[in-house]
Parts: C-alpha cells; sequence; structure tokens
C-alpha cells in the first residue's frame, strides 16, 4: 500500500496541475488581458463623478470635459516632432523629458503625456492626430464648482502618484483621484467606476474589433451624488465676514452633528486647482508661507481656549459637589494664589456662578478649579479625574469626523505633569490657568464648536460630519450615535442660563439679535510668541463660542480670530451674524456687520510679518494671478510657536 501511495500523490498533484493550466491557457483566457499583450488593446471609459449638493439641494460641484493626450512609446513611429510640439506649444526638451517618463512607466502601456487640455486644444490636435501613431487622445471629466467657496471643504481631485498606483490596483497612470476635503473623504462613492473596452488588433497594429466580441468589456458607472450638510448661504456668509482677517469659524446643528459651516481664513477660489495650470497654482498655494490658504484652522489650529473653557470648569465643579450655585467667591479684580502670584480680573465683589459666568470673573472659575483638585488630597488623581471629565465632551483626541485632517488639541493629565515637573511638587496653584483654558489646555475650532453643541444638548453629542445624504446609500452609524457626557443633565440648565444671561447683562450685551435667545461666551485668549529670541506681546485672539435659540437650539458656533483682541471685538459680532443669518436668512443687525465687513487686522499681520522677516522667513513670490483668488489677500505671517500667559481678560 505504501508503494502506491507515493505514486499515486504524484500522479494526481501532476494531473490537477495540467489541468490547470489546460483551464488558464485555452479555456480561460482573461489573464491574457491583463498582461502587455501586443494583440489586445485596452479602452477606458471614465464616469463623471458624483456631483455635490449642499444641504437644501443646492448644487455645488459638477463636472466639465477634459482630455488628455496618452502616450505609448513603443508605437511611436515616424513622428515630425516640430510639428507636434509646435500643436501643443511644448519645447522639444519638454516633449523628451516626458517621453522618458512614459517609458520609465512602461514603454507598452499608455500614460499621460499631456494633461487637461480645454476644448479648443482638443480640436486643433484631433484634426492631426492621424500622423501622431503612439498617441492617442483619452476623454475624462473635471470638476465644475459652482460656487467660489468652500475649498477646504472640497479639496481638489489630481492625478495619482506611483505609490497611490502601487496601493490600489484600480488606478493607472494618469487616473484621477480625491485629494482633501470631501473629495478625499469620499472618494470611492464620488469617483465611479471605470468602463473598460478590450479591442483586437492584427499584426499591423490596427484595430479590427472587438475581443471576444465584447464578452469581457464593461460599462462605466456614475458616481454617487451626495448632499453635505452645510449651508452654502451660510458658508458663503462666513467667508465674507473674514475677509482680511486669520482664522477659523464652524458651526454645528446640535441635534445631529451636522456641520453647518467650516470658514478658514485666508481661503481661496475652488476653480483655480482646475485644467492645466492646477499644479502650478496648487504650489503657489502650499508655497505661500505669508497667507497659508491651505492650512484649514478651523480642523488644525490649536489655541488655548480662554473664557469659553470656564464653561466647562464650572460644570466639573457642580458634578464633582465643590459648589452649588449659590458658592460665593470674592474677586478684587483677581486674587492671590500664593507665593506672590496675581491673577489679574477685571472683576469686582462677590460672584457666584450666575454672575460668574457673565462677567468671565477669573477668580471665581480658578477658585472652583483649585476646590475640585484639592478635593482627593492627591494632584495627580485629581487632574486625571478633571480630564476625563473634559475628554467626555469630545475634547483632547481625534474627533471621528468625516473630513481627513485635523488635530487631537490637549488636555493634559498627571502624566502631562509627571514630565514638565519629574521631580514633583507641583499642586493646584502650579496648574490653576488650566481653568481659564489657558496653560496646556489647547483647542481646535471645531472642538470648541463641539463644546458648545454638548452644553446646548445639556449633555450629550453626535459626532461632526460633514456629510448629510448619499444617493441610495446610508451614511456611516458612527455619526448618527449619541456619545453622553460624565456631567448630570440637571448641572447644564444655571450654566445655560449664565450663558444667556452673557447677552443679557455680561461681555455680550451690545451683541444682542432682538427675538432670538442667544447664549454665549466671550473670550480674550492673551497671546505671545518667541520672535528673534525675545519673548513678545502680541495682540490677543478673538474669541466667541455660542448656541440659539436658547430654548431648542438649531445652531452651535465657534470663532476664533487671530491677534483680533477682546472676544466681544470682532468674534462675537460674527457670532451674532452668523445665527442671525441661519436662523433668519436675513441680518437685522445691519451696524455689526457694516463693522465687520469693513474691520481689517491686515495691519496686525503686516506687523508681525515685519517681524518673521528678521527671522529670515519669506514668503515665496505670488503670481497675481492667483493673489487675486485668495480671499482675503493678506500679507499675515506662518504660524510661530506660542508660549501662553496664564492670564486673560474675558
Amino acid at each position: 500500500m505504501r508503494k502506491v501511495l507515493l505514486p499515486s500523490l504524484i500522479i494526481i498533484a501532476a494531473s490537477l496541475l495540467v489541468m490547470r493550466i489546460f483551464f488558464l491557457q485555452i479555456i480561460d483566457d482573461s489573464f491574457k488581458l491583463k498582461s502587455e499583450n501586443n494583440a489586445i488593446k485596452v479602452k477606458y471609459d471614465y464616469p463623471e463623478r458624483g456631483y455635490i449638493y449642499d444641504r437644501n439641494g443646492k448644487l455645488l460641484v459638477a463636472n466639465q470635459p477634459s482630455y488628455d493626450i496618452m502616450v505609448i512609446p513603443r508605437e511611436i513611429k515616424n513622428l515630425d516632432t516640430l510639428e507636434f510640439c509646435q500643436l501643443l506649444n511644448i519645447t522639444k526638451e519638454d516633449f523628451i523629458k516626458k517621453i522618458e517618463k512614459a517609458k520609465v512607466y512602461s514603454p507598452r502601456l499608455p500614460s499621460v503625456f499631456l494633461a487637461q487640455l480645454n476644448k479648443a486644444e482638443f480640436a486643433a490636435f484631433q484634426e492631426k492626430i492621424r500622423k501622431f501613431e503612439g498617441f492617442y487622445v483619452q476623454k475624462r471629466s473635471l470638476r465644475d464648482y459652482e460656487v467660489d467657496y468652500g475649498a477646504n471643504i472640497f479639496g481638489f481631485i489630481t492625478q495619482v502618484n506611483e505609490r497611490q498606483i502601487k496601493k490600489n490596483p484600480y488606478y493607472n497612470s494618469g487616473d484621477l483621484i480625491g485629494r482633501q476635503g470631501v473629495e478625499e473623504s469620499y472618494e470611492e462613492i464620488l469617483r465611479g467606476i471605470k468602463g473598460v473596452k478590450y479591442i483586437q488588433k492584427d499584426k499591423y497594429n490596427r484595430e479590427i474589433g472587438s475581443y471576444k466580441e465584447g464578452k469581457y468589456d464593461t460599462i462605466a458607472v456614475q458616481g454617487e451624488d451626495i448632499n453635505l450638510s452645510i449651508d452654502a448661504e451660510l458658508q458663503k456668509y462666513g467667508e465674507q465676514l473674514m475677509i482680511n482677517k486669520r482664522g477659523g469659524i464652524v458651526a454645528i446643528e446640535p441635534k445631529t452633528g451636522e456641520i453647518l459651516a467650516l470658514v478658514t481664513a485666508p481661503s481661496y477660489d475652488p476653480g483655480i486647482l482646475v485644467g492645466r495650470q492646477r499644479s502650478k497654482n496648487y504650489t503657489l498655494l502650499y508655497y505661500d508661507s505669508i497667507a497659508k490658504p491651505l492650512y484649514d484652522r478651523g480642523l488644525l489650529a490649536e489655541y488655548p481656549p480662554g473664557s469659553p473653557f470656564k464653561i466647562l470648569t464650572g460644570l466639573i465643579g457642580l458634578q464633582e459637589g465643590v459648589i452649588d450655585e449659590k458658592t460665593t467667591f470674592m474677586c478684587h479684580h483677581g486674587f492671590s494664589y500664593g507665593r506672590g502670584r496675581f491673577m489679574k480680573c477685571h472683576g469686582f465683589g462677590p460672584h457666584q456662578l450666575n454672575n460668574g459666568i457673565y462677567n468671565s470673573c477669573n477668580t471665581y472659575f480658578a477658585q472652583t478649579y483649585m476646590l475640585t483638585i484639592n478635593k482627593y488630597n492627591n494632584p495627580g488623581k485629581a487632574v486625571d479625574v478633571w480630564s476625563d471629565h473634559v475628554k467626555s465632551f469630545g475634547l483632547g483626541n481625534f474627533m471621528g469626523y468625516d473630513l481627513p485632517t485635523g488635530r487631537r488639541g490637549n488636555v493634559p493629565t498627571s502624566k502631562t505633569y509627571k514630565r514638565i515637573y519629574p521631580n514633583g511638587g507641583w499642586r493646584s496653584t502650579t496648574i490653576v490657568s488650566n481653568a481659564i483654558g489657558q496653560g496646556e489646555v489647547l483647542m481646535t475650532p471645531i472642538q470648541l464648536a463641539n463644546m458648545m453643541a454638548t452644553v446646548a444638548n445639556q449633555g450629550y453629542y453626535y459626532t461632526p460630519h460633514i456629510i448629510k445624504k448619499i444617493e441610495g446609500k446610508k451614511i456611516d452609524e458612527k455619526y448618527t450615535t449619541k456619545h453622553q457626557t460624565s456631567i448630570d443633565k440637571k448641572y447644564f440648565p444655571p450654566v445655560i442660563q449664565g450663558l444667556f444671561d452673557v447677552y443679557n447683562y455680561g461681555t455680550a450685551s451690545s451683541l444682542r439679535v432682538d427675538g432670538i435667545n442667544i447664549c454665549g461666551k466671550t473670550g480674550t485668549a492673551e497671546n505671545y510668541a518667541k520672535i528673534d529670541g525675545v519673548r513678545t506681546k502680541l495682540k490677543d485672539h478673538s474669541i466667541f463660542v455660542a448656541f440659539a435659540p436658547k430654548e431648542n437650539p438649531k445652531i452651535a458656533i465657534a470663532i476664533m480670530v487671530e491677534n483680533g483682541g477682546f472676544g466681544a471685538t470682532i468674534a462675537g459680532p460674527i457670532a451674532s451674524l452668523m445665527i442671525e443669518q441661519y436662523l433668519r436668512k436675513r441680518i437685522t443687525r445691519t451696524d455689526l456687520e457694516t463693522r465687520i465687513l469693513n474691520t481689517s487686522l491686515k495691519a496686525q499681520y503686516a506687523k508681525l510679518g515685519g517681524m518673521e522677516a528678521g527671522a529670515g522667513i519669506e514668503s515665496t513670490p505670488k503670481d497675481p494671478k492667483i493673489e487675486a483668488k485668495i480671499k482675503p489677500v493678506t500679507t499675515e505671517p506662518a504660524p510661530k510657536k506660542t508660549t501662553i500667559d496664564s492670564t486673560q481678560q474675558n
């Protein structure tokens, strides 16, 4: 039996191998299509990308035809190079460089020789294409932007690189792929499915018909349309208000987590990243170290949140039982907290929770914070308890929204202070600046907006997201999953009343909008930077957070204006205007609107830019045509690493 077993196994294995080879070579010829077969030509039919609409059905992004000249180096014969270059308005050196690049990719497979011809260029080339063997035209579709705003939301499309081709076999040389914004996040939905045709060729390289009568051909499937949660008119208005300013605006619908507006300033016209000048224009934007229009400040810029963070300090104090609504602290334009240290404050007299919020009393919230830390007789444990409460609002980590870029922000823990103070000795007075949104606390504008949405909902939030509807599909369930904070619901109403009174009696009383009950909080974070090695005081950042209406909140918003001064000076009016625009679709506070539209911080940024010039940082020279498309045109500097003072005004 054993003598028969081994030969039998060999015979069976050999038979299976022969059968498999027979199947692959005789019956199944699909592998021929995947090889570089000279007798079969592959033609792709590229679908249109899905259209992009806003939440109300307004068309934002459509498509327009584009034509790429493709080349198969091995098939180039008898080419009049001079005529070819003159027709396409390129130099002979460019021609040689492009051909060599195509050969490196593959001498037998097609690759892009010249991308994105317009209709006139295509027509001129098409007339003489018969004279240029080895070249053909591939039709594609490019984006056609129906609006000149929202560039940071949309992203753009560009040609795939070698790394992307190796990573994903769907793509070939010359294919387009979404980068940044929703074009990247929803690439697989928007791109559709390529169609393919296999063409049989004879020995003279002439096309003689479909291979196998079209057995393997497929048709193109257009990409799915999507509706964003963005309100197009609100987005447009926000970008107008931020002209000649630097910062971000994020507005969220509290009950759903849908992002209503995502403004970064400066921004640019998305249309300049379409067509043959796309690469040149992108390079100019990328290397513009003054305006930095590609830097999304709403998602990436990490700032000390300032006084809006006092909202959390109060809520945590209530939850931990170290204060109640009647707890009173005396303020004498600030307070001393040991070893000659003094925290300044513009308040005076007794403060409880309500007037502590609407007067933005540093003393009240610093005392509350120290009671919270001192409660456990162990500052390390206490800081971790405090940190966990803060993180339950979605802070200190990536938020999980559906855009490809973002930052964590920072919520310190005991590990933070063990690293800063390796020999110990730190206590509540050492880290008290956390209480008022300074110290080691950092937040992005979208985190601030989500914090206010959570307060508006009295303790829960949905992960912020920019998708509202995908044609024929459901959105990811993580955007409809409720997240509950560690703060009991009963502690939110008194804090919300304090935020409402900010508009009635407090730091935003001049920003009221008749008929709309707005709850808000001003913030003014002191701003220091080391310039040429010297710690220099810069103009404060203007911060404002709000939601409205108080009774049934429909919008929560955060505004950060760099070097904008007091919170009620620039950020506050922008909040009132954005809220009224969204809720009423018209503006009654035209006095605020006129003031903000006429406010320019170019002088502030120019001053800081002059300081940077001394540090040897220069801006790339701008193309005037591109500069005119940057909104707003500013002379602002590249961001500096900032050392923050532990005090603020309101």
